[in-house]
Formats: structure tokens, sequence, C-alpha cells
């Protein structure tokens, strides 16, 4: 990628207008929408056997800061045995990839960086897309796999993209800390705190995650990681 490309895709996250529309509607009228079914550290606190047994056909993981550092195609190494038991899990083909950066027309419109991350990171495919998250519908994913979204688990890190993304579209959605916010922005970094003191606010209101038909209890897929005794988790 050349430097200007880099810097209108850095400039361009830092600022999502959809972003800001979906936080003055949620804000407005459904908090529940910003609420992820389960919050944790990381994948490794994920049971993939539960969400199997639930009756879910498959994970869609944002990229960046959930499974990769920021703009990097290999996969965080830390959660590389987490991953290597998801793809274990679920059957080829079942595990994609939907991002704000890589797929995404704006950012990768002949798809260079989606095929770095499919020959790095093995089993997963990148979704090409057209919107960013939150906006747009869950076309190109159910196409992909061949399914409702209510069928399919929805992993990221960012409460008004990822989450509201997943919930108005029928995902089950699950929340992790990023993985690494040394190299964000000043900007990124505010928003991320802004983000977390509005949910922290609608949590003390009384508001609840919006149940998923298949898995009303969601903290049946939660385990205590058996990789780092470090590793704590948020429901």
């Amino acid at each position: 990628m050349g430097a200007a490309a880099w810097w209108r895709r850095a400039l361009g996250q830092r600022f999502n207008p959809a972003g800001v529309a979906a936080v003055a509607a949620v804000a407005a009228s459904k908090p529940r929408l910003a609420l992820p079914h389960v919050s944790v550290q990381d994948i490794r606190c994920l049971d993939w056997a539960e969400l199997r047994r639930a009756g879910f056909r498959g994970v869609v993981f944002d990229k960046d800061n959930t499974l990769t550092a920021p703009y990097a195609p290999a996969l965080w190494p830390p959660l590389a045995a987490a991953f290597d038991q998801c793809r274990a899990t679920f059957p080829p083909g079942a595990l994609a990839i939907y991002s704000n950066s890589a797929g995404l027309t704006e950012y990768d419109p002949d798809g260079v960086d989606a095929r770095a991350i499919e020959a790095v990171i093995e089993g997963v495919h990148v979704i090409r897309h057209d919107i960013k998250k939150p906006g747009g519908l869950a076309t190109e994913i159910e196409s992909y796999f061949g399914c409702s979204a209510s069928n399919l688990v929805l992993v990221g890190d960012r409460y008004f993209t990822d989450v509201v993304y997943g919930n108005k579209n029928g995902f089950l959605t699950v929340l992790t800390e990023p993985l690494n916010i040394t190299d964000e922005s000043y900007i990124v970094k505010r928003v991320r705190k802004l983000e977390a003191y509005i949910i922290s606010y609608w949590y003390k209101k009384g508001h609840k995650p919006i149940e998923h038909p298949l898995l009303p209890d969601a903290r049946r897929i939660v385990k205590f990681d058996s990789y780092d005794d470090s590793v704590s988790t948020r429901i």
C-alpha cells in the first residue's frame, strides 16, 4: 500500500460519518443496539464448541484490534491457539473477516489487502463490501455463508461500529477489548473513552442487550482462558 493510500485509510477510519450517525440514532431511540451479548478480553475467552452446539454456523470477525494489530495482515500471536480451536470447531469456509479496512471498496478497491490476509491467516475469507460498519445490511455476509445473519457470530472491538452493525442485522455480538492501542491516535483513544462512558451510563439506566433466539443465556459461551490466568471475562 502506498503512503497516500495509507493516510487516506487512516484518516477515513478516524472519522466515520456512519458511525457518528449511528451514535446519534442509537442514543435517541435504541440504546440496546450498542450493547453486546457478551463482552470478553479477547477470543481466547470464547467456547467455540458451545457456540457450535447452540446452532451457530460460522464466525465473522472484525480485523484491526480484534484479530490483528491495526493494518497488519497477520494474526496477533497470542491468539493463534484460540483461532486454531475456532477453525477446528467450525466447518471449512465458516470463518470470515468483515472489516472497515481490508475488503472495503473505499480503501481496498482491488482486494490486495484482503488477499494478503487470506494468504497468511489460514481458513479465513475476507468479505468484500462497499459500506462501512455500522452502515449497510448483511447481504454480502449472508450470501457468502448461505444462511441468515442470525445463525452467525460477529466479533469486534467497537461498540458503535461492530456491535451496532451486528445487533441491527441479527448476529450474536461479542465485544473484545482492543489488542493494541499504543499506535492509535489521540482522537481514537478519546472516542473509545466516550463510547465506554456512554455504554456504562446505559447499563446503569437499566438497558440490557437484545436477547438472541439461539442463545438466551450468552454466558454459556464464555470460559476462563486456558492460556493466560490473567485473562478475565466481562458479561
